[in-house]
């Protein structure tokens, strides 16, 4: 497969996946420039308000007072906790997972790694101390959009990095989970499943490199042969509330570990 026609692959595969959305600010990047560690704002239109979920955000952290912060795109804002979600898909397991717990959910969807950035160098970690943070992002710089380009495995894993370092100068004594990528698509040969494995690797390897946890819940969302169920994600991309408690099962030594641990 040439590199324009995998290009479109990924295309089209975004598309089905999340719904390409209408045009919103392209990013401001120019040719060679690794896009994926360029902080920008909202690059994609979607069914909620991305600067009111910001704002919200700036409002409530406080009075969450958060020991758990959740960092990511659709797959985390759609799961539960505040600020509320317009779909929530993962009640049940969030409950279950977090219902003693003060969490603050900073999942946006449809963001990549530079929205993340540009989230954190306006305010969304000031004046918390969290003890945890999750880290879930990277899966929507696999999608090629008018807005935004499709990054390569290594462009994500520096924008993972990049995340992950400005966490840590936030926020120094919380512990960092870093997830790896969540597998997309139905089959395991898509080129998206062989971007996100490549990615995955560097990401597994980065962690080790700065001392964070990374925790691949991949393998429980397939079937022994490597395909993606519907009863899982739905739409090949997001979790329903089964796959939501696959990801609780992953987190939890970490999440309701006793101190000696943290």
């Amino acid at each position: 497969m040439n590199s324009s026609s995998f290009t479109l692959t990924l295309a089209i595969s975004a598309m089905l996946a999340i719904g390409l959305p209408g045009a919103s600010a392209a990013e401001p990047v120019t040719r060679g420039e690794n896009s994926a560690i360029i902080p920008v704002p909202k690059l994609e239109n979607d069914s909620y308000d991305w600067h009111k979920r910001h704002e919200d955000v700036m409002r409530v952290k406080a009075v969450i007072d958060p020991e758990i912060v959740l960092i990511g795109d659709s797959i985390t804002h759609f799961w539960a906790g505040e600020p509320k979600a317009h779909t929530v898909r993962g009640a049940k397991a969030w409950e279950a997972e977090f219902g003693r717990s003060r969490v603050l959910n900073l999942g946006f969807g449809w963001d990549r790694t530079q929205n993340v950035l540009w989230r954190i160098d306006h305010g969304e970690l000031d004046g918390i101390k969290p003890r945890v943070v999750v880290v879930n992002i990277g899966t929507n710089n696999t999608s090629q959009t008018p807005n935004a380009r499709q990054n390569t495995a290594p462009e994500i894993a520096e924008g993972v990095r990049t995340v992950c370092e400005r966490i840590h100068a936030k926020l120094p004594d919380a512990k960092i989970l870093l997830m790896a990528i969540f597998p997309r698509e139905e089959k395991p040969d898509h080129p998206r499943r062989r971007l996100i494995s490549e990615t995955n690797g560097l990401l597994a390897r980065m962690a080790k490199e700065k001392g964070y946890e990374f925790i691949d819940p991949g393998p429980g969302f397939l079937t022994p042969d490597g395909l993606l169920s519907r009863d899982v994600m739905p739409d090949f991309c997001h979790p329903s509330e089964k796959g939501y408690q696959i990801w609780a099962n992953a987190l939890r030594p970490w999440i309701q570990a006793p101190a000696s641990k943290r």
